[in-house]
């Protein structure tokens, strides 16, 4: 549908349950320009999934386009049953300052009826201005660490007693991974709400490789999992997730299956080591800082007070 109210000086928002083909590919290169610009992306992994696949229930898509030119994209999306919906939004280089961040942001807080959520990707000054002007106030800093990755110094990994290892099948693994995701991940809105569909969706991606998956077993059940992704472009590989089921933690699992990890990307020959962590998570900022990382860029929330 349209909102005739964010009609101004020829510019109109679309508001969407679903995309076409064509028009997740205008906002995938829509992205990439804002990409190459900023130097970070503006939607989340997630966020960029869900441009495809028809309709997803809890998510909505904001196309803003002025004179039928697509200049900025915003994603909206509701399926926490606590938490307010949750908002990405981006606009085109080149249309940056004339109003249209605030009229996406001003629609996006419509629809959520004043009770959102939003990241800034990078924590852009721009984006911190633009949360001041929709009466948003920071509550959540993820930040990026990184680490060279020298195998000489990745440290051997020291297994609990009674800890196997070995690597994801997919289609054997699926329901008692997405089980063990959930466990594990049960205070994290985005992460322990993770579907078949959303497996799916990251299996069919070209980074998705099986052999940089481990799994952890304790008499044949899964306890944990470090899940890597290699960045091929970048050259850059990433400590995607890492899992310990709650009855499995505190033994030092979790420092095991990330050093597993880390030797894995180093002999795939890649020199960097990247991850997200949440800044209050204090006991993870140590670990991942004891294991040679170190902060490299802010991802910040925004939310409304109510």
């Amino acid at each position: 549908m349209t909102d005739a109210a964010a009609r101004e000086s020829g510019r109109q928002i679309l508001t969407l349950d679903a995309l076409t083909p064509g028009q997740a590919e205008e906002v995938l290169a829509l992205l990439a320009e804002a990409g190459v610009s900023d130097g970070v992306q503006a939607i989340s992994e997630q966020g960029r999934l869900q441009l495809r696949g028809g309709h997803r229930e809890g998510v909505r898509h904001f196309l803003l386009s002025v004179d039928e030119v697509l200049v900025g994209y915003g994603q909206l999306e509701d399926t926490d049953p606590v938490e307010a919906p949750a908002a990405e939004l981006v606009v085109r280089p080149g249309y940056r300052g004339q109003g249209h961040g605030r009229a996406l942001g001003a629609a996006l807080l419509g629809a959520s009826g004043k009770r959102l959520r939003v990241w800034a990707h990078g924590g852009k000054s721009a984006a911190r201005h633009l949360a001041q002007v929709l009466g948003l106030t920071l509550f959540r800093e993820l930040r990026q660490l990184r680490r060279p990755l020298d195998p000489s110094a990745v440290p051997e990994a020291v297994l609990p007693a009674g800890i196997t290892i070995r690597t994801f099948v997919p289609g054997q693994d699926d329901a008692a991974w997405l089980a063990l995701n959930a466990a594990a991940f049960a205070h994290h809105p985005e992460q322990g709400a993770l579907t078949q569909r959303d497996l799916d969706d990251r299996m069919a991606q070209p980074w998705f490789d099986p052999k940089g998956f481990f799994l952890a077993e304790r008499d044949g059940e899964l306890v944990g999992f470090h899940w890597t992704k290699v960045h091929a472009e970048e050259r850059i590989g990433e400590v995607y997730v890492v899992g310990i089921r709650p009855d499995a933690q505190g033994g030092g699992l979790g420092k095991a299956l990330t050093a597993i990890g880390l030797r894995h990307l180093a002999a795939e020959g890649l020199p960097t080591a990247m991850l997200y962590v949440d800044a209050d998570n204090a006991a993870a900022v140590t670990v991942y800082e004891r294991l040679g990382f170190a902060t490299h860029e802010v991802d910040l929330m925004y939310r409304t007070e109510s």
